[in-house]
């Protein structure tokens, strides 16, 4: 029973509109949730992204290859259930973000991470009147009381579906500010994972690349993207 594992079924994985929104249809036969719910999207763009995911299995179907129906489950199973708890972790990144800690030495990382960073910072600060203070070391030093509550009530306003993409961004950066830059477009999606990872890259660059970090940094990097093309196809 180790090795079981379930096969393809089906011929065709089809879009079928819904009162609430988008469905996906293997042969006639609606999806569901591993929770046995009906696996029902707000789009046919993301739903279509789903229904190519079921179309492109062959022999035993391997839900690693199918973020998109992942990302839906969770919304659907998980955060849909405890949205305002989901909305409480995510916002804890805010307080702790990233793009507050700063190195004091070398003089070259101080640097890189001040253009880097400092950028997306005033972003925050002038866009949602959410400032946050960035200081030197590792020992944390609350944020802004009123920053927290603004970042906060804007992860509240998500939908479970966006909520479950934007946790992603959020979890993967480190940083409450890079993953709301990426459901605002502020910068291009590459761009702002290779700000979340200003100090691995430095540290790269002056002891060389292992080789494990850098495949799991590549796989962490394909669930960036993928989460920033989910929460932008909820939305279209």
């Amino acid at each position: 029973m180790a090795d079981w594992a379930a096969k393809r079924f089906w011929k065709e994985a089809t879009v079928v509109p819904e009162a609430d929104g988008f469905a996906v249809h293997l042969d006639g036969r609606p999806v569901r949730t591993p929770a046995k719910a009906p696996l029902i999207v707000p789009t046919q763009t993301f739903a279509e992204l789903i229904a190519a995911e079921w179309d492109a299995q062959e022999g035993k179907i391997d839900p690693e290859t199918m973020p998109a129906t992942r990302s839906a489950n969770a919304a659907i199973d998980r955060v849909g259930q405890v949205h305002g708890e989901v909305v409480t972790m995510i916002a804890d990144y805010a307080d702790s973000d990233l793009l507050c800690y700063r190195a004091a030495y070398p003089e070259a990382l101080v640097e890189r991470q001040k253009a880097a960073w400092d950028p997306l910072l005033d972003w925050v600060a002038s866009e949602f009147d959410a400032p946050l203070e960035p200081r030197v070391g590792v020992i944390h030093v609350p944020q802004p009381r009123n920053s927290l509550d603004r970042l906060q009530a804007l992860a509240a306003e998500m939908s479970s579906f966006e909520l479950a993409a934007f946790h992603d961004l959020v979890s993967l950066s480190g940083s409450f500010v890079i993953g709301l830059a990426a459901t605002r477009n502020a910068h291009p999606i590459e761009a702002l994972w290779a700000i979340s990872r200003v100090d691995e890259m430095f540290q790269s660059e002056q002891w060389g690349e292992d080789e494990e970090a850098a495949e799991e940094a590549a796989i962490k990097r394909t669930s960036f993207l993928n989460a920033h093309k989910f929460f932008h196809a909820i939305q279209n």
